[in-house]
């Protein structure tokens, strides 16, 4: 009986991190990125990558790589991780829905401050969800992922992708 209480007061902060993790995720890129016009790297920055150099739309490819990253996850971090990140993807989606029905709360900034503020809401928001073992995105789940087969920190993860992205931009910027 004390097990099972436990157990479930640990489902619960587990599902309170991700919901608070994609909220503070959410409200970040929609009331500092979006308003200042500031970008994220990731598979967000690799879908312009793509859509650059072929004809293919970024509501595909985000759409492939972000399923194929899920499906990396599921294999190497099992249904768990899977049924936590659907739920934080969704809750995503439902709460920049949510900031979208409102003016924004934040006035915009140069892209500079911007980029340093918007930084921090990701960064939160997303160590939440991850920490709580979810990835809202794509490629939260390949850091996750790469983590756990090379045993390196996960902000590590990040910053080689963001890096390799960025890189491989380069070449149309």
């Amino acid at each position: 009986m004390f097990t099972h209480s436990k157990e479930r007061q640990t489902a619960f902060r587990t599902c309170l991190k991700i919901t608070l993790g994609v909220a503070i995720l959410s409200f970040g890129l929609y009331n500092v990125h979006e308003q200042s016009g500031v970008t994220e790297g990731g598979l967000l920055g690799l879908t312009l990558l793509i859509h650059h150099w072929t004809p293919i739309t970024p509501a595909i490819s985000s759409l492939v790589l972000n399923v194929a990253s899920y499906l990396l996850g599921l294999k190497f971090l099992g249904v768990d991780f899977l049924k936590k990140s659907v739920a934080a993807a969704v809750l995503y989606s439902a709460f920049y829905a949510l900031w979208e029905a409102f003016p924004p709360l934040l006035p915009v900034m140069n892209p500079l401050i911007a980029a340093f503020v918007g930084a921090i809401f990701v960064g939160v928001g997303i160590g939440l969800a991850v920490t709580a073992g979810a990835a809202p995105g794509g490629d939260d789940a390949i850091a996750m992922v790469l983590s756990e087969l090379f045993a390196k920190p996960i902000h590590r993860m990040y910053l080689i992708l963001d890096l390799s992205v960025l890189a491989l931009s380069l070449s149309y910027i």
